[in-house]
């Protein structure tokens, strides 16, 4: 699709003198969040090893939310051949009784999507101020940007930052929700089953779907419209969640209509860098034993309680084994969706002498650890995670086992995942109580890190992670996926 552009603008020069050396140009629409941007980078880089131009237009948030400018900040240093663009805030939406409705609401979910439809403007300007556009790659909370393609005769693709499982869920949830005469919630703990994924635990669904409240009809319009795009890439690989990609590619999640095509291109993770190399837990690392270190991290929303800081400490110090801690402080009741967190005071938050007597076999670190470059070293033998899906590929590519203890969103699911049909992981019992006990903890990580079922499980692990490399090689199922995609675009008519 030609744009016009004008002959004065300095910086549309320069891009058209980029596309023209290239055979395709993209944008890359993460939307908002750690989670969703750090993957999306990693696509703005496949892309550009097939030799197509790629912009990644991004939304300011509007809180200051530290992790996600320095995610951005990250992103761009480690990343100059990608173009960076921060889209203008939206205009002001007129005051109707509806827009007073939709303000008044206290789901951050509900004010996420919210943000995203107004940002429609925004990003109609700009692709229209391109030289060249050849498809529109939508991140799944921003399903009404597809709107904006249809109007400028784009194709629209998604690029589905979980797991393919996760996707064969909850494309097949709007026909759930339209046939269910049982509201969500009233399920409970009963099991519930979905083409391509075990039987789980309908609590384990998110939240917003199984609290029947105001999020869970903006999110089952978008899982509608996504399953109407002219493709969704996944952000995993074939032979990690065999039975899920063939009921995908089998079109039984959406029952009705045909499902558009899904490609699995991932594993997509960091390389690393970026970041500070010289953080003082890599050098930490660097006297530690090989595999010796139990690492716990909980990605960037993951905050505890402090009964359950302390509950973890104790079980920590009570296992004999080292560990890497990254804490976050606790959330306060006011605490709004991309507030930032105050720095941890760890004497206020640790058990008393906790510090002092573990310091030769444990560190604790404030906020923020290199993630992948923890995972990666060779000191680092297992993975307490949160199972967000970002941490779950980190850690399946570095050949650790994982215990998972799920926080939100999609991560109970995940957990589901991991155990039950990967068997990549062990679940962390008590995660959907108020606490995990201490003894848990304790009984866990002595478990994976010296037990003949945690070898087994490292063996199992260490398998999927020459799987995981095997598809990113010339000839392998992600990069033939890809190139499928490639494909595909040359051909692909506009869906309205």
């Amino acid at each position: 699709m030609n744009l016009s552009i004008s002959a004065t603008n300095a910086r549309a020069k320069t891009l058209e003198e980029e596309v023209q050396a290239m055979k395709k140009t993209v944008v890359l629409y993460p939307g908002l969040g750690v989670g969703h941007l750090v993957p999306m980078v990693e696509l703005a880089k496949v892309f550009l090893k097939h030799g197509v131009a790629v912009i990644v237009a991004l939304i300011d948030p509007g809180v200051k939310s530290t992790d996600f400018s320095a995610a951005v900040a990250r992103a761009k240093t480690a990343n100059p051949s990608v173009d960076f663009h921060v889209l203008p805030p939206p205009p002001p939406a007129p005051v109707d009784s509806n827009s007073q409705q939709v303000a008044a609401s206290t789901h951050h979910v509900t004010k996420i999507f919210k943000l995203l439809t107004a940002m429609n403007a925004p990003l109609r300007d700009f692709l229209r101020s391109l030289p060249s556009v050849d498809a529109l790659i939508l991140d799944m909370f921003c399903a009404d940007a597809q709107d904006v393609a249809a109007e400028l005769e784009l194709p629209v693709y998604y690029f589905y930052a979980s797991g393919a499982a996760d996707l064969a869920i909850f494309l097949n949830l709007p026909s759930r929700v339209a046939g269910n005469t049982t509201k969500m919630k009233e399920l409970g703990d009963s099991m519930i089953t979905f083409p391509g994924v075990p039987p789980f635990k309908a609590s384990d669904l998110p939240n917003e779907v199984i609290g029947d409240g105001e999020a869970l009809p903006a999110i089952v319009g978008m899982f509608d419209r996504m399953s109407r795009a002219d493709g969704i890439l996944v952000n995993s690989f074939d032979s990690l969640e065999t039975r899920a990609v063939r009921a995908l590619r089998d079109g039984i999640c959406v029952p009705g209509r045909a499902t558009p095509p899904v490609y699995c291109v991932g594993p997509l993770v960091s390389g690393g860098g970026g970041g500070d190399k010289e953080h003082e837990c890599l050098r930490w690392l660097d006297a530690q034993p090989d595999k010796s270190v139990v690492f716990l991290s909980f990605g960037s929303m993951g905050t505890f309680s402090v009964k359950q800081l302390l509950e973890i400490a104790v079980g920590l110090e009570k296992s004999g084994e080292r560990f890497l801690w990254v804490v976050r402080s606790p959330r306060s009741p006011d605490f709004s969706y991309g507030d930032p967190l105050p720095e941890p005071d760890l004497d206020a938050l640790m058990p008393e002498g906790f510090l002092e007597r573990t310091k030769d076999r444990g560190l604790v670190v404030k906020s923020w650890a290199p993630q992948v470059e923890v995972l990666r070293h060779r000191a680092t033998g297992a993975f307490v995670t949160h199972c967000g899906w970002n941490s779950t590929l980190e850690g399946i590519t570095a050949g650790l086992p994982l215990l998972c203890w799920p926080l939100y969103a999609e991560q109970r699911v995940n957990k589901v995942h991991i155990v039950e049909e990967m068997k990549l992981g062990v679940e962390m019992r008590g995660y959907n109580q108020e606490v995990v006990k201490a003894e848990e903890v304790e009984e866990k990580v002595r478990w994976v890190m010296a037990s003949e079922g945690g070898e087994a499980l490292r063996e199992r692990v260490a398998a999927a992670k020459e799987g995981a490399a095997e598809a990113l090689k010339e000839g392998g199922s992600s990069h033939l996926a890809f190139v499928q995609f490639l494909e595909d675009l040359d051909t692909a008519t506009v869906q309205d």
